[in-house]
């Protein structure tokens, strides 16, 4: 997730378990300790795009990295908080939960996180929520701000057993992680919902596949994605979650093009990008070597270059050239300069304008090759 997410997160928590003890200052250390995990981007420019990949949520996303970490940090901050009596294992708690909720909320996303590594360099993803989805970040945001405006009210001691009611400042933490916990059980029922759907429109059709996977569009928990693995070829469909079981799917069918690898299959690039992918890619032949797409994020589209069709490019893909001799593997952005008629199809297809959206696919964002045209299942 964003860094303003998982900032707030930990914010909110360094408030629940030391703003007791440091005041407002719990909030600045849980905010560092939200964001530490993803600190490792400042090790970015001295690696290559391949080793960049596999560093992102990799080694500092996981458990045991994770362990040995709060242990360490645990230590110095023991030190330092020695005046408010805090101790090592306190300290060390502490930046361990803060920590799990970093890695939690990015198992969330599409891309996961490595939490197994060095074990397992396979990233555990649950997709519920798009990476860049800010209304989760609203509601804990919200609870920070309101955190750092409002002072610490002392409790008065209550006599007997009867617990001091909770202070303004804890019903704020509670309520802002109440909201984002419900945003992600909403997103849970809501996968559960349409799944069931894409599954039941695939049965009717009697269609075998090797596996599937849903998730959510940019912001907008309404209208899901699904991908459908069948061996040489991925099916990509939409559905929102005001349609019956019944609404038939419509799929864009986009070949795998595996024989496009062949001349680069023993590059460390390509064991990197197929490592990173989970094996959700799609290849098509390049005059330096071959193009690679990720089939597992929402694609770009646009509407216009050619009357009646809908282009279709990849939000990560990248080109292995077998040629170089510094960084084999070059990045290829897609242009985002019709987001906003991109944005206002998706909301009228959410709510039953199929036609909007819908229209005679193309593959577009493969440098060197004209858009390809791609067969629909109805």
């Amino acid at each position: 997730m964003d860094w303003i997410t998982q900032a707030a997160l930990g914010a909110i928590i360094g408030e629940l378990m030391m703003g007791k003890r440091l005041g407002k200052r719990a909030l600045t250390w849980g905010a560092f300790f939200g964001i530490l995990p993803s600190l490792d981007v400042l090790v970015f420019p001295l690696l290559d795009s391949a080793r960049e990949l596999a560093w992102q949520r990799g080694p500092s996303h996981s458990l045991i990295l994770m362990a040995l970490g709060s242990w360490g940090i645990a230590r110095g901050l023991a030190k330092l908080w020695k005046r408010e009596k805090i101790s090592q294992q306190q300290a060390g708690i502490f930046v361990a939960v803060v920590w799990s909720a970093h890695l939690l909320v990015d198992c969330f996303t599409v891309e996961g996180a490595a939490v197994f590594w060095p074990i397992s360099s396979q990233r555990i993803s649950f997709n519920l929520l798009h990476p860049g989805d800010f209304l989760i970040a609203l509601p804990l945001l919200a609870a920070v701000i309101g955190l750092v405006v409002i002072p610490e009210t002392l409790v008065k001691k209550t006599r007997g057993k009867k617990l001091p009611p909770p202070s303004k400042r804890g019903r704020i933490c509670k309520w802002g992680l109440g909201l984002g916990a419900g945003y992600v059980v909403l997103a849970l029922g809501l996968k559960f919902l349409v799944s069931s759907g894409f599954e039941a429109d695939l049965a009717r059709r009697g269609k075998k596949f090797e596996r599937r996977m849903e998730s959510p569009s940019p912001c907008n928990l309404m209208f899901w994605r699904s991908v459908v693995d069948r061996g040489d070829e991925f099916w990509v469909g939409y559905r929102s979650v005001f349609e019956f079981h019944a609404t038939p799917v419509r799929w864009t069918i986009y070949p795998k093009g595996t024989e496009a690898l062949a001349g680069v299959a023993e590059m460390r690039e390509t064991k990197t990008l197929v490592r990173y992918s989970d094996g959700w890619w799609v290849s098509r032949p390049h005059a330096k070597g071959a193009w690679l797409g990720d089939v597992r994020m929402p694609e770009v589209r646009t509407w216009g270059s050619k009357k009646g069709m809908v282009d279709s490019r990849f939000v990560f893909s990248w080109i292995i050239n077998a040629t170089a001799t510094d960084d084999a593997l070059m990045r290829i952005s897609p242009d985002t300069t019709g987001a906003g008629d991109s944005l206002h199809r998706m909301t009228r297809r959410t709510f039953g304008d199929r036609g909007i959206w819908e229209a005679n696919p193309r593959l577009a964002g493969v440098r060197g090759s004209l858009p390809e045209f791609l067969a629909v299942e109805e």
